[in-house]
């Protein structure tokens, strides 16, 4: 990621790693060590501006979000940049949200350069990444540019997606 820092973060397959540039030596330093994500966030993260177009589970699992029947609502944060979005979960927990619509039903984001990756540095974290119905990482791409639906992030929040898919038969 950059900004006013530049930070890698990398996983080889035991836990995930953020590593900082240090500009006066030119080297990246270990400066977060296993990075966990939280079980449950208080942060969704999707494009509202589609939401005509969701699925009423999504729908539904948003509304629950924006209003809850206990308890505090999430916060809305939409980037719109998939690496910083996906960023923030992971370091505040909660869920980050590409979903299928009625015009792009299988989603916009690519499986192979984007989603599985992602997802892939999501759960090496503890986090879930799916597509609503399966999990991104059990999915065997047919095409370099074949797209997926994502929902990823803290454990307890997909969980709530994947529920929700179930109740409407999705």
């Amino acid at each position: 990621m950059y900004g006013s820092a530049t930070m890698i973060v990398l996983s080889i397959g035991n836990g995930v790693n953020g590593f900082m540039l240090d500009p006066s030596i030119g080297e990246f330093i270990l400066t977060e060590p296993n990075i966990r994500i939280k079980p449950r966030g208080k942060i969704y993260s999707i494009n509202e501006g589609y939401e005509q177009f969701w699925d009423a589970a999504t729908s539904e699992y948003v509304q629950s979000k924006k209003r809850p029947k206990t308890g505090k609502p999430y916060g809305a944060r939409y980037i719109g940049s998939m690496v910083a979005d996906v960023h923030r979960t992971l370091v505040y927990g909660g869920i980050f949200m590409y979903p299928g619509t009625t015009e792009a039903p299988k989603g916009k984001l690519r499986m192979l350069y984007e989603s599985i990756p992602m997802a892939y540095i999501v759960e090496q974290a503890g986090g879930l990444a799916v597509t609503g119905t399966k999990n991104i990482l059990d999915i065997v791409p047919k095409s370099i540019h074949e797209r997926c639906p994502v929902f990823m992030g803290s454990k307890d929040d997909v969980q709530d997606v994947i529920d929700l898919y179930k109740k409407h038969g999705l």
